[in-house]
């Protein structure tokens, strides 16, 4: 008779999904659930209290509140984060091993989040940006096998973070290959993107043409160099609209925007809000 799976981790509830824009200086009250609560900083920093782990959290980093265990987070003045919050039910002790320890995640693990917060917004109805919203409600349409989806992404997720935490490897990482040019390019991109990038001047650092630049980058990730470049900058500015520190123009002026009007058409197109509406919208959803 063949033996059974071992099944170490099994998520038997998700019970929220939030992908937060937190502004510089909120902070929560002192909360607990009955189940775990996965704390994930996409950008940023936020200070954690809990009764296991107290410190920083900043780009890429984790942790994983126990059940009914005490915690809250705070945003310093001077930064605003984007943070992941996923409550779910898991009974396996080997979570412990996440919940007195920052965690950062390597390039795959990133993946596999992404994968898990996309399939999770894929199950449950939005919003996914209201703090204190405990149950979720699921999807009347949700896609065929979606909710299972969604637990066994999550499972695959947990099980990827505690083997390399188990491993007597856990320190090392996977790195880029160097020799991997678009993934220099797309790096490149995201270390200059404040700055008026031409793609001749690409081609030439990296030794290709436009034709097989675009062709490479738009098949690699899904996306053409100019919506990409885009994306960063708009990104950027909802952070900087945030911090609450610079004006419009200001903001427009840093990221390398000639015009403050393309810059508020381009925000509004991307995110359906102009800069000032967007800022409202945050400090609504957070009761501010």
């Amino acid at each position: 008779m063949a033996e059974s799976f071992k099944t170490p981790v099994e998520v038997s509830k998700i019970a929220n999904l939030h992908y937060f824009e937190f502004i510089s200086g909120y902070h929560t009250n002192e909360n607990h659930h009955n189940f775990c609560e996965l704390l994930y900083v996409d950008r940023g920093i936020i200070t954690v209290q809990s009764e296991n782990f107290s410190g920083d959290l900043s780009d890429n980093q984790l942790i994983i509140h126990r059940p009914n265990e005490v915690h809250s987070l705070f945003c310093d003045e001077d930064t605003a984060p984007n943070v992941i919050i996923i409550g779910f039910e898991c009974a396996s002790p080997d979570i412990e091993i996440l919940s007195n320890r920052a965690y950062t995640l390597n390039a795959d693990q990133k993946r596999q989040l992404a994968e898990v917060m996309q399939e999770g917004m894929s199950v449950f109805a939005p919003p996914y940006d209201l703090p204190d919203i405990e149950e979720m409600k699921k999807r009347e349409d949700f896609p065929y096998g979606a909710d299972q989806m969604l637990k066994l992404r999550l499972e695959l997720f947990l099980i990827s973070i505690i083997r390399e935490c188990k491993s007597i490897h856990s320190s090392s990482r996977s790195i880029p290959n160097s020799t991997d040019s678009i993934s220099n390019v797309r790096q490149y991109i995201t270390d200059h993107y404040t700055e008026k990038i031409l793609l001749e001047n690409i081609c030439f650092l990296f030794g290709t043409n436009k034709t097989t630049l675009c062709k490479k980058f738009k098949t690699e990730y899904g996306t053409t160099i100019l919506n990409y470049i885009n994306d960063l900058k708009v990104r950027e500015a909802k952070v900087l609209l945030r911090e609450n520190k610079l004006s419009v123009t200001e903001i427009s002026e840093k990221l390398g925007f000639n015009s403050i009007h393309y810059f508020c058409r381009l925000f509004k197109k991307t995110t359906g809000q102009s800069p000032k509406e967007y800022t409202k919208t945050i400090q609504s959803k957070l009761n501010l």
